[in-house]
């Protein structure tokens, strides 16, 4: 099992190098889903944050930890129907139980362009710049030469140059999204994104590849089904270096305070379906200026021999700073 376990392990440090960190929740870390997210939201601020822990009992396989901060700028100086925004996110991600540590900092911006009079309907372009770090830690790593009848007790002969464990880039991303409210109630939205547009190389002891670009197309479709209950659904489609994931589910709301405008408290649950992977049930909580979610990505696929049956849990939290009478925007949810 040990020597299953290090193999696995040595696969997921190799295949790292091509695979972004993502989110099971990726309606609730609108940053590294697309940039013309920023700003798309009811309210003054957002700060939303998220943490995932996937095959915890495989030596902490994948780790993530995200901040974001989020707002309008220049209110007042645009059309009422338009607005400005500007973000910034912090985003760890350790795999291998810390042999991979990958740390990113990025800045975004969009500009919503609202398409009718009364901004029920806008369109949105957004950009981001990112600063990546990567940094290799051999420190418990093991390798076939350290193999002995009694388990990884010998001394390997590789040789590790410390300038070669460290990565340093500038990555550029951008996207768009369509988003408004028809009669009704009825909220959608849809948008495309592309992450590694300007291909940064990456390199770990001379071995240099481009890191390959992502795309991504995603939507959603809100609406009532009842007097104090709604039904959010949506959908998400990647690919990036020829893998993919396809996402669909969605969540019945109960409004618990029968306050459906502006400060509603509001039960969520339902789940989302990763194809060929995984069943994620989740369930949220919306409370003032709060809204906190919590997932678990169920394995249904042939990996759950090699997880021992593990899959990853996911929790949410997010702030929506607002102003008292505040009428807010159409906005996405999930």
């Amino acid at each position: 099992m040990r020597i299953a376990h290090t193999i696995l392990l040595s696969l997921l440090v190799l295949t790292a190098r091509s695979q972004d960190p993502r989110y099971s929740q990726f309606f609730a870390s609108p940053l590294t889903l697309n940039p013309a997210l920023t700003g798309r939201f009811d309210g003054q601020l957002r700060i939303a944050g998220n943490y995932r822990n996937q095959w915890s009992t495989i030596y902490n396989a994948f780790t993530n930890f995200s901040l974001s901060a989020d707002a309008p700028i220049l209110t007042g100086r645009l059309p009422e129907i338009d607005r400005l925004a500007v973000g910034v996110q912090a985003l760890a991600d350790e795999q291998a139980d810390g042999a991979l540590k990958n740390t990113y900092l990025s800045l975004s911006t969009a500009y919503h362009k609202g398409l009718d009079e009364n901004g029920f309907h806008s369109v949105t372009i957004g950009f981001q710049g990112t600063y990546a770090q990567k940094r290799l830690n051999t420190a418990n790593l093991k390798f076939e030469d350290q193999l002995r009848s009694d388990g990884f007790t010998g001394i390997t002969n590789e040789i590790f140059d410390p300038q070669q464990l460290n990565i340093n880039y500038l990555d550029l991303n951008a996207g768009v999204l369509f988003s408004g409210v028809f009669e009704g109630n009825v909220n959608y939205y849809a948008g495309a994104s592309m992450y590694h547009i300007n291909r940064p190389k990456e390199s770990f002891r001379g071995a240099t590849f481009d890191l390959n670009p992502r795309y991504t197309v995603h939507g959603g479709v809100y609406l009532p089904v009842g007097a104090t209950t709604t039904l959010h659904t949506s959908a998400l489609y990647q690919n990036q270096a020829g893998a993919s994931e396809a996402v669909l589910g969605g969540a019945l709301g109960l409004n618990l305070n029968n306050d459906m405008d502006y400060r509603p408290t509001t039960f969520y649950a339902g789940a989302w379906y990763r194809f060929n992977d995984a069943l994620i049930p989740y369930i949220g909580l919306e409370f003032g200026n709060w809204r906190f979610g919590a997932s678990y990505d169920a394995n249904t696929s042939s990996l759950r021999t090699a997880s021992n049956g593990q899959g990853g849990f996911e929790i949410s939290l997010i702030y929506i700073k607002k102003k008292e009478g505040e009428t807010g925007i159409s906005c996405p949810k999930f």
